[in-house]
């Protein structure tokens, strides 16, 4: 994927260590996700296949490694090494436990079971709820996680290279230490904001150095997308292609009108600082734009499609959560 697009944010909220601000190639920018991560424990979560095979990953640790893929359906990539993943499966599968993980992103349950049916999937397949690409810094489609037999982080990269296979051979091969103890389960669900609810512990920083609280003050509309989406999407989803840029165009509009706050909030999948920045300019954008460095703003407001709009009261609560299909700016 190659894109020019850009922007600035500290965003708050949650979790784990953030990856350094970075462009380039899929390899460049995983292994720069992937540098803290290395030698770490593996993530706590108890995840569920689509046809119901609970993995609990800490259950795991300390008997086992792990091979997690990160993937979607609409990732020109991911088909391209689907076949190979499904021989990699098909190699280890008996040694490492191989998980199959799609992001959840802009993705329907027709369109994953298809991609899954298309290149002869055997090894459970899951569907992120945003939390484990968290935990993982995801950044790019797809995206390896190789957990050895003790539970720790041994690899996260881009390619289906050599580098990989190395790294799923060595773990295959390597017994977990006597002492190795699994990690604790999961704890609970993150809290998703729904309409009602009053949004609170949420700040970021917009492209022009501004620092906002989401809260009371003033009627807000917050446009969740990604800047690729009207380019790189519009040979693979047309429609979602579409959708951004109409939504694009009809909030610009409706910013003028200055009693509601427009902003607009930035996945961090395959989209870096600078690349917002320049599809700021490149769209003469006027509403502020914000990067969800860590994506803790999608999943507090339980957001998985782009676009999507979430509109605030002036007390700070949502009133509404709207897809593009929605008839909010119509």
């Amino acid at each position: 994927m190659k894109w020019s697009l850009g922007l600035v944010l500290l965003v708050a909220l949650a979790g784990t260590a953030l990856a350094d601000d970075a462009s380039g190639s899929g390899k460049q920018r995983a292994q720069l996700a992937g540098k803290a991560l290395i030698g770490q424990p593996g993530p706590s979560a108890a995840l569920t296949s689509i046809d119901g095979q609970r993995i609990d990953l800490a259950a795991l640790y300390g008997k086992q490694p792990v091979y997690l893929k990160f993937w979607a359906t609409w990732c020109k990539p991911c088909n391209e090494q689907a076949p190979g993943f499904e021989k990699l499966y098909q190699q280890y599968g008996k040694r490492i436990a191989v998980v199959s993980v799609n992001t959840g992103y802009s993705e329907t349950d027709a369109d994953i079971r298809a991609f899954i049916a298309r290149y002869q999937l055997h090894m459970p397949t899951v569907v992120d709820d945003g939390s484990l690409a968290g935990k993982l810094n995801l950044r790019v489609t797809p995206q390896h996680i190789v957990i050895d037999a003790n539970g720790r982080i041994v690899h996260i990269g881009h390619l289906d290279d050599a580098e990989l296979h190395a790294a799923l051979e060595r773990v295959a091969n390597t017994a977990p230490d006597s002492d190795a103890i699994a990690l604790a389960p999961q704890g609970g669900a993150p809290t998703t904001f729904k309409p009602g609810d009053k949004v609170r512990g949420i700040s970021l920083v917009t492209l022009a150095g501004k620092k906002m609280t989401l809260g009371a003050g003033k009627p807000r509309a917050l446009v969740f997308f990604s800047p690729w989406c009207e380019s790189y999407l519009r040979e693979t989803r047309p429609a979602t292609a579409a959708a951004c840029e109409r939504v694009r165009i009809e909030a610009e509009k409706l910013a003028r009108d200055k009693g509601t706050e427009w902003i607009g909030i930035a996945s961090p999948l395959w989209t870096s600082h600078a690349e917002l920045a320049e599809y700021a300019k490149q769209n003469r954008s006027t509403i502020p734009l914000a990067l969800d460095q860590d994506g803790a703003i999608f999943r507090a407001f339980g957001v998985h499609n782009i676009p999507t709009i979430v509109t605030l009261d002036a007390q700070g609560r949502v009133s509404r959560i709207a897809g593009w299909d929605d008839q909010l700016l119509r």
